[in-house]
């Protein structure tokens, strides 16, 4: 049976927050299904990300969240691809090409300019599927500054 993928809404939410709680034990955080949660409905319930559901053989097999944003330079929308996860046992089936497709159209069908994602370098497997998908691997160099949320500056 083919991957399908779909817009998904706060009636998925009880679908899609185990696959969040793994992507970011991926990541190395704490296992948290409640916060999972948490942050899944009130992204969607403002409507602050959109999130494509795959599912393979009826069956949730992966998801991408992705963020609007702006670019001056660009003068004009794109979209941050920032999460993509496949379940394990969904993998080598072509879940993450659907869901890398679906958010192009959907970012192209929102008038968007382009998409941007980032990845660490050690992951081989994702940064494979990017380049066979059609993605360019860029050297621009990224800084980030962090803050612990409600931490006085």
């Amino acid at each position: 049976m083919p991957v399908t993928t779909r817009h998904a809404d706060l009636e998925d939410l009880d679908t899609i927050t185990p696959l969040f709680d793994a992507y970011r034990r991926f990541y190395a955080q704490p296992g948290d299904l409640q916060r999972a949660r948490d942050f899944l409905h009130e992204r969607l319930q403002r409507g602050e990300s959109a999130i494509l559901l795959a599912e393979l053989d009826g069956r949730a097999a992966g998801f991408t969240q992705l963020y609007p944003m702006f670019s001056s330079v660009r003068t004009a929308r794109i979209w941050v691809l920032n999460d993509l996860y496949i379940d394990e046992s969904a993998r080598r089936h072509g879940a993450g090409k659907a869901l890398l497709d679906a958010a192009a159209q959907f970012a192209r069908e929102h008038g968007a300019a382009g998409l941007m994602l980032e990845t660490t370098r050690d992951n081989d497997a994702a940064r494979a599927l990017y380049r066979a998908a059609g993605w360019n691997e860029d050297a621009t160099q990224w800084y980030s500054l962090s803050f612990t949320p409600g931490a006085a500056q």
